[in-house]
């Protein structure tokens, strides 16, 4: 079976993500620890890596962004209040082109053929989650090694996302209801580090708009 390295963060997104790949690809789940405050995901990608039988599950510790990122986002800055619809304060600076840089390198060491980030066509305001970016960054990481891949000791990957087949998060949710019924309300999407989703954050906010668009009660718990 070919292989995929999927950035996996717990979030319905990289679950969902799984789910819909998970017939067609051995997959290797890679979630990384950037200093962010809501680190919920970091327990819930583990429970779900179990869960959908990825084949590895790497827990990456990159928590030194979190000092070279300071105050310049919501989601790693201490001072910094999240707001319940988007600003770009939300946007974390190339955060997926540090994510997928260090899981193509894991792709390309385990001759997969396919790496992996949840982004969907909802999340347009955010430009290292569309196509163009996604492309451009392939193009990049397949001619550093060129040579490998020439000599076929490396092959070509492809940067895959739900937004790169024109899926939505609602369009999401329902692929992964089929696989996982009610255990994808334990997918974690807050942006706070609370017991539960605060369910006023931004994210929070868009999961509850993609249950209701995927025609799904959502039994997600939110503290609001």
């Amino acid at each position: 079976m070919k292989k995929a390295v999927i950035v996996f963060s717990g979030g319905v997104d990289s679950v969902c993500a799984v789910s819909f790949l998970k017939s067609k690809y051995e997959l290797y789940g890679i979630t990384f620890s950037y200093g962010q405050k809501g680190n919920n995901e970091i327990r819930v990608a583990k429970f779900f890596a179990k869960k959908l039988g990825l084949k590895q599950h790497k827990i990456i510790d990159i928590k030194f962004m979190k000092e070279l990122y300071g105050d310049s986002n919501v989601l790693t800055s201490s001072k910094k209040k999240i707001p319940s619809k988007f600003e770009y304060s939300i946007v974390v600076p190339i955060r997926n082109a540090v994510f997928l840089s260090i899981a193509s390198a894991w792709a390309f060491t385990l001759n997969a053929e396919l790496v992996v980030y949840g982004a969907h066509t909802g999340d347009q305001h955010y430009p290292d989650c569309r196509p163009i970016f996604a492309k451009k960054l392939e193009a990049a990481f397949n001619q550093g090694e060129i040579d490998g891949i020439r000599s076929k000791l490396r092959k070509n990957i492809e940067i895959w996302s739900p937004y790169r087949r024109g899926l939505s998060k609602s369009d999401l949710l329902k692929s992964g209801m089929n696989t996982l019924g009610d255990s994808i309300f334990k997918t974690w999407s807050c942006y706070s580090n609370k017991k539960y989703h605060c369910g006023i954050c931004e994210s929070c906010n868009n999961r509850k708009i993609a249950f209701e668009k995927a025609g799904i009660i959502d039994k997600t718990k939110y503290l609001k």
